[in-house]
């Protein structure tokens, strides 16, 4: 079944959890995961200790709202349908976003997320939850980081030295401004004690570098790639001792618009990244920011800087959504294949009134069968999974 180019409103119909034979390509599956919300974003996929596939993301009325709230959805090993969501966190005056999962060294898995007031991303500090018992259960809310405008989305990386590192973003507001993303930089929090306490790293050179994404390579040596506040292209820079230090971003062959990607290294070795093909050059769509449909809204507590004389672009089509493979280490990635096609349509994050038809925030990870599993939000009305036997990779 291709519902790519259905409208929006017929989404919630197709939620059922139901993995489907693609009609058309073989060795593919496809499946919208169940949801009590109107709007679905941020997907992130983990494996669970006893196999289980779990999707996390954020559910609720819009993007900033305080409705906003986390879910889980699990797929069992050797099931075709995905489980009704639980609802992970529940601070009515809080919009959380962005979660993660993380199975630590320990035993312990960890729940990561954001928490933010409105559209005060220079404000948001981030929360954790844990559990004993593989992911069933999860404990009380703890706060991880509480240095304002600190923001995750990919996966913490552990390194040959036992070392824990949580890349994030920090939220960098302008002076006497709201928010808009103009300013903000790259960080790796690392830990060197299990998660007891955090140590900031900042990136050099790293303004318009946000959503770093680690991937180790050989021994010490780590790859990390970016989302690039600009729409230019996608940005990477290299770590030669585990992590404690990286070099400057520097743009890649890849294009980005502005919106999230992600990669994971596969079990040959080779690079898949999942991504928007497109960036400031393929469009002229524009909006003022990523929260211009929610009033209110003030100046964050975090770090505020004079203007940096450029300007986050916002608008840019988020589609197509590809997924790119190198076998170089990163260096060059000439093998795509698009997964999902359409306007991508992302002007307005109102889901309300179907009026979004982006495919974007892609997270992906590959099974020990050599499948890979993609999910991605969908319209932001749904969190759209898709699954590649090994033959359909490119």
């Amino acid at each position: 079944m291709n519902f790519t180019g259905l409208p929006s409103e017929a989404v919630p119909a197709l939620m059922t959890g139901v993995i489907t034979a693609h009609p058309s390509v073989a060795g593919r599956a496809d499946a919208y995961l169940p949801s009590p919300c109107i709007q679905n974003h941020a997907a992130n996929l983990a494996f669970l200790r006893d196999g289980t596939l779990s999707c996390v993301w954020f559910g609720g009325t819009m993007e900033g709202m305080g409705d906003i709230s986390i879910y889980m959805s699990r797929l069992a090993p050797g099931s075709e349908r995905w489980s009704e969501p639980e609802k992970m966190s529940g601070d009515p005056e809080k919009s959380e976003q962005n979660p993660l999962i993380f199975n630590a060294p320990d035993g312990k898995t960890w729940l990561l997320y954001t928490s933010q007031t409105s559209g005060n991303q220079d404000g948001s500090v981030v929360k954790c939850r844990l559990s004993d018992d593989g992911g069933k259960s999860f404990g009380p809310v703890k706060i991880l980081c509480d240095s304002p405008g600190t923001f995750v989305r990919q996966q913490i990386v552990v390194n040959g030295k036992g070392d824990w590192l949580l890349p994030v973003f920090r939220c960098v507001g302008l002076s006497g401004q709201r928010w808009s993303g103009d300013a903000d930089t790259a960080a790796v929090l690392i830990s060197r004690d299990g998660g007891a306490s955090w140590q900031m790293r900042d990136i050099a050179d790293s303004i318009g570098a946000v959503h770093m994404n680690i991937l180790p390579l050989d021994g010490d040596d780590m790859i990390a790639f970016y989302r690039n506040r600009f729409a230019e292209s996608i940005l990477s820079s290299r770590s030669s001792d585990g992590g404690e230090t990286w070099s400057a971003p520097e743009p890649t062959e890849l294009p980005n618009n502005n919106s999230s990607i992600q990669a994971t290294v596969l079990n040959d070795g080779a690079i898949a990244m999942v991504y928007n093909h497109s960036n400031a050059s393929t469009s002229d769509a524009r909006r003022q920011s990523l929260y211009d449909e929610i009033e209110g809204g003030e100046t964050g507590e975090a770090t505020v800087v004079a203007d940096i004389g450029r300007k986050a672009v916002w608008g840019v089509p988020r589609a197509p959504l590809s997924l790119a493979i190198s076998r170089d280490g990163g260096k060059s990635f000439p093998h795509r294949v698009d997964l999902d096609t359409g306007d991508g349509f992302c002007l307005s994050n109102n889901s309300k009134d179907s009026l979004n038809r982006e495919f974007s925030y892609p997270s992906v990870i590959q099974g020990s069968d050599g499948a890979l599993h993609i999910a991605y939000t969908y319209y932001r009305r749904a969190i759209k999974y898709v699954r590649l036997a090994p033959q359909s990779l490119p």
